[in-house]
């Protein structure tokens, strides 16, 4: 998939074998356009850029508050957590959850570097395999001012 940002695009891999059902969900919400205008609400330097919200943090709707923007969803329900031995290293994608395993549902983090204590705590599904580069240049903040956003998903 190409996950297009203002400064280039990032080429993801994701990991069907891994995590089958969480990679069924980013496909389809991507596959609707969802994720597009979608801003980084949660951007920690050394740690992860997270991003997703479909509900709240779509930049373009009329109700958009960036405030609530990490508080929400989808319309689908939440997925059950497919764990693994994939290590969360600089690059990976891993969907955000609340202390509740199995609460993933459309919002995602990528590490911006290693984060082992995330280890079989959080349902990796993919990795960045070209444009790392750009996802380094994302604002940082929480949320950031004027945060960066993801153009499209696809």
């Amino acid at each position: 998939m190409i996950l297009k940002l203002k400064d280039g695009d990032v080429k993801i891999e994701l990991f069907p074998d891994v995590a089958p059902k969480h990679v069924e969900r980013i496909k389809a919400l991507a596959k609707e356009g969802k994720y597009d205008n979608v801003v980084f609400h949660r951007v920690i330097d050394g740690f992860m850029a997270q991003t997703g919200d479909v509900k709240n943090g779509n930049s373009s709707l009329p109700d958009y508050n960036l405030q609530m923007a990490g508080t929400g969803g989808s319309d689908l329900p939440d997925l059950k957590a497919e764990f693994s031995k994939i290590p969360h290293i600089k690059g990976t994608l891993s969907m955000a959850r609340s202390q509740d395993p199995n609460s993933a549902n459309s919002q995602f983090f990528i590490c911006l570097e290693a984060a082992p204590h995330l280890d079989g705590q959080y349902t990796a599904f993919g990795k960045v395999i070209e444009g790392m580069e750009f996802v380094d240049k994302i604002k940082r903040g929480e949320p950031a001012s004027d945060p960066d956003k993801i153009i499209s998903f696809k």
